[in-house]
């Protein structure tokens, strides 16, 4: 029965992980970049949610909405201030400037809320199912559920949406989009928006489940859900939804039956593995450059 729980619980943890990785795979397939500021866009997007539903007493189904909002405008501004201006510079500069939008964003909840964790209210309003003696968490179920929901609406989006073929365009050249007409400014932009709204999905799943909000929150998540983006194939929808689910029940199954101490030594291990195995990912496909 302790595996079967484990596993469940694992399978939630990767469902957070993977509607993270959802985001950073977006970003990186439609403007080739790594925004490293995702992981701490989930921190605004849960606090947002508290706030809500502390000092207002909106409904939970409000506040994630509005925290939905709120990170998708966040995400539309960051890209337009910080990374529209390097459209055309080094990677190594979109980086860096990720990297600053990212203690930005940590330094300025810590100045506004403090270091102090919070607790977080779950949003999900039933509590846990029973079947015989394993009992399965709500927030589990819900994680499980929305990821999968998630993943298939992207998929369906950009196989079969006008906006969703234009990302698909970008993506592949940006030049030959823009010579058919495709507006990669406005293309791009979306896909910070898209992005960012999942993340503040995930700030609310990742804290109902694990109730602790502070302005670190989501620092160390961030960066394990881009290890799943990049273990099921970076730039792939199936594999960071296949990433994702992968890590979360590696990542609890170490908890469980090795050590918590080792948990985060497992994690960045199966990583390495899989890079030596398949550099592009499970799902990822190898890119040829023309020399």
């Amino acid at each position: 029965m302790q595996f079967l729980s484990t596993l469940i619980n694992g399978l939630s943890l990767g469902s957070i992980y993977a509607v993270i990785a959802l985001g950073y795979t977006m970003v990186y397939g439609i403007a080739r970049m790594l925004n490293f500021a995702h992981g701490d866009i989930i921190m605004v997007g849960a606090y947002i949610c508290f706030f809500m539903m502390g000092l207002f007493g909106l409904p939970p189904l409000l506040a994630v909405l509005i925290s939905i909002v709120g990170c998708t405008l966040l995400g539309i501004v960051i890209e337009r201030l910080a990374y529209k201006p390097l459209r055309n510079a080094p990677s190594l500069d979109v980086l860096i400037t990720a990297i600053g939008v990212s203690y930005f964003l940590e330094n300025g909840a810590l100045l506004l809320f403090g270091s102090n964790p919070k607790v977080f209210k779950s949003v999900v309003p039933f509590g846990p199912l029973q079947i015989g003696s394993l009992t399965i968490k709500s927030t589990a179920l819900v994680s499980i559920v929305v990821c999968a929901i998630v993943a298939v609406a992207l998929t369906l989006f950009t196989q079969r949406g006008k906006m969703g073929k234009a990302m698909r365009a970008v993506s592949e050249d940006k030049g030959a989009a823009q010579l058919m007409g495709i507006n990669v400014n406005k293309t791009i932009s979306l896909t910070f928006a898209i992005g960012s709204g999942l993340a503040a999905v995930a700030g609310v799943l990742l804290c109902s489940s694990y109730p602790t909000l502070y302005y670190m929150t989501g620092s160390m998540p961030g960066i394990k859900a881009f290890i799943a983006a990049v273990i099921g194939g970076i730039g792939s929808i199936p594999g960071a939804f296949l990433g994702g689910l992968i890590l979360g029940v590696i990542e609890m199954f170490a908890r469980t039956y090795v050590s918590t101490k080792f948990t985060d030594a497992i994690v960045f291990g199966v990583l390495i593995i899989v890079l030596l195995v398949r550099p592009a990912g499970l799902l990822g496909k190898p890119v040829n450059e023309k020399v």
